[in-house]
């Protein structure tokens, strides 16, 4: 009987009041070098890029998918970043059996699906995914930085860090923030 496919699927973006949430789909081949992964959050933007090209370049299929700020406001963040789940899953070359998802939700994909607390730290897909979205989204703030650069997104990619906060206080929104999110003073 072959093997199932399985697919670890993650997210980043949640917390930012500013840009899109990004979600990634990875299907890893059995013999991948798992020694590079971990969960995003806790390896240096250097060996998160690292990793990302290998992933990229040995995985079986991956994808990217977004919701932008505009879907944030409109339909939740939860919402879109199930939405963003599935657009990076429908994005694969290849059509997984199964999914394992970080959290506690699945996105609506018609494919099986398990939703995994911590799942970012343990699965080695989903780990892969978790480093997948988070490079893809800091590339895509740092390239948006240009753009209105007095937010300093390159910084901070969005996330409500002090200086951000000041920065939105001061300036009023972007072209990119999050309108259904509260600012609070630093």
């Amino acid at each position: 009987m072959p093997e199932q496919i399985r697919c670890g699927v993650d997210e980043a973006g949640r917390g930012p009041l500013a840009g899109p949430v990004t979600a990634a789909a990875v299907i890893l081949p059995s013999r991948f070098p798992s020694e590079i992964l971990a969960d995003s959050k806790v390896l240096s933007a250097k060996r998160r890029r690292d990793a990302a090209v290998i992933i990229r370049e040995q995985s079986l299929a991956w994808g990217i998918g977004w919701a932008s700020h505009e879907e944030i406001d409109n339909l939740n963040i939860h919402r879109a970043s199930l939405l963003a789940m599935a657009r990076a899953v429908q994005s694969l070359s290849i059509r997984p059996d199964c999914l394992l998802v970080d959290g506690l939700f699945c996105p609506d994909c018609g494919i099986p699906c398990t939703a995994i607390v911590k799942g970012d730290a343990a699965v080695p897909e989903i780990m892969a995914a978790s480093i997948l979205a988070k490079t893809a989204r800091d590339a895509w703030m740092e390239e948006y930085a240009l753009k209105e650069p007095a937010y300093r997104f390159e910084k901070h990619k969005g996330y409500p860090t002090a200086e951000h906060r000041r920065i939105i206080l001061a300036l009023g929104p972007s072209a990119i923030h999050r309108k259904s999110f509260r600012v609070t003073a630093p």
